[in-house]
């Protein structure tokens, strides 16, 4: 008996508990669900703007794919809310069936006393009960017991109201429960929808693509020729400053930057905003399946038009370096990491400035059509994949 207090606290606590827990769940589904929207919507404006000023079906292909994908991961959350939502509701139901059931017993109970006290409803029965007794004690147990009859009516009366009231409030929570899964079931038929006019979309793509093979055949040849280019004069230019640079005097690496670079791994804040359309390392041909393309050693962010890149992190400017197919390109050095920024219209920061973290790099520019920027990150002379490092 002494633990009932104890119990009671240990229940109020797991329930709590439990409560907190479903809250968190929900703003981390409903932030996972924002994240996703907005990407879509990012991706709704990349399209329309590379309709407009491109004519590469490649590219509309990458966005669209990339749409699909997060199409999915939408509806996936929004399988998991359903899911929620339908536990939510069996547990109300369970809830409200005790209620019930104890409203069944507490009015059983009181129709009980009710029939007890319309047997004895004549007053010269109550009397004569009274006037039995074989003392003046048993006459005032009696008379308390009659009184507590009365008492014991009321009593009941009341539970009786409180817990109807209690039923009708419970009900109502479960009603409200039932319009959102209902919405959400309503809002995933639409997104099912969306997904399959994305997904025939995307195959008009392909269509369009497979008709024209000669033609990206030869593009994907200067792609990787770009590609290779880049990727060799990174290597150059990181050797390069290990070496101590042009004038071949060695400058020692900043350990205390180099250690709170690596400290920040899956935190650094992104250079741009947008989807990622080209992610790090090997990939098909999304079309050509049996293509491969050229190693992508960074990711390629598709934005909006006049996208500012940033600073992933305190750093030095190494060089600027402009490239065929990448534009405008900058290394910079964090100890001994790099980060690097290329198809930048225009720089606003030259070789040997030192950079904050946010710090505006340059503008992103408008490149056949495509406003895209491609982000590399490297640990020394070996690139990383850059969705590691960012948040």
């Amino acid at each position: 008996m002494r633990n009932r207090p104890f119990i009671g606290l240990l229940l109020v606590l797991v329930l709590s508990g439990t409560v907190g827990l479903r809250a968190q769940n929900t703003r981390e589904q409903e932030s996972r669900k924002a994240k996703l929207e907005k990407e879509i919507a990012q991706i709704d404006k990349r399209l329309a703007e590379t309709r407009s000023k491109s004519s590469s079906a490649l590219s509309s292909l990458s966005l669209v794919q990339k749409k699909v994908d997060s199409r999915k991961a939408l509806i996936a959350e929004s399988d998991r809310e359903i899911q929620a939502v339908t536990a939510r509701i069996k547990a109300k139901q369970q809830e409200i069936d005790v209620i019930q059931r104890r409203l069944d017993t507490l009015s059983l109970y009181y129709s009980r006393l009710v029939q007890n006290a319309y047997r004895n409803r004549d007053p010269k029965v109550w009397y004569m009960f009274i006037l039995a007794s074989d003392d003046l004690g048993q006459a005032f147990r009696r008379i308390g017991y009659l009184r507590g009859l009365s008492s014991q009516m009321n009593v009941q009366a009341r539970k009786i109201n409180q817990t109807k009231a209690e039923l009708e409030e419970e009900t109502a929570r479960l009603n409200a429960v039932k319009a959102e899964a209902q919405q959400l079931r309503s809002e995933r038929v639409k997104e099912m929808n969306a997904l399959k006019k994305e997904e025939a979309q995307a195959q008009d793509l392909v269509n369009s693509l497979k008709k024209q093979q000669k033609k990206y055949q030869k593009e994907l040849n200067a792609k990787k020729q770009q590609v290779e280019a880049l990727n060799r004069e990174i290597e150059r230019i990181i050797r390069q400053s290990a070496k101590g640079g042009k004038g071949g005097k060695k400058k020692p690496v900043d350990l205390t930057l180099d250690k709170e670079f690596a400290k920040n791994k899956g935190k650094l804040p992104w250079p741009a905003e947008g989807p990622v359309v080209d992610r790090f390392g090997q990939h098909n041909h999304p079309v050509f399946k049996q293509v491969k393309l050229p190693f992508n050693n960074g990711i390629t962010i598709a934005v909006a038009p006049g996208t500012k890149a940033q600073a992933v992190f305190d750093g030095e400017v190494r060089q600027i370096v402009v490239m065929p197919g990448y534009n405008k390109c900058v290394l910079v050095q964090h100890g001994g990491y790099f980060s690097f920024y290329c198809k930048l219209g225009s720089v606003q920061v030259k070789a040997g400035d030192k950079v904050k973290t946010g710090q505006v790099i340059g503008t992103v520019d408008t490149i056949g059509g495509e406003t895209q920027l491609h982000f590399q990150i490297w640990k020394n002379t070996d690139p990383q994949n850059p969705e590691l490092w960012l948040r």
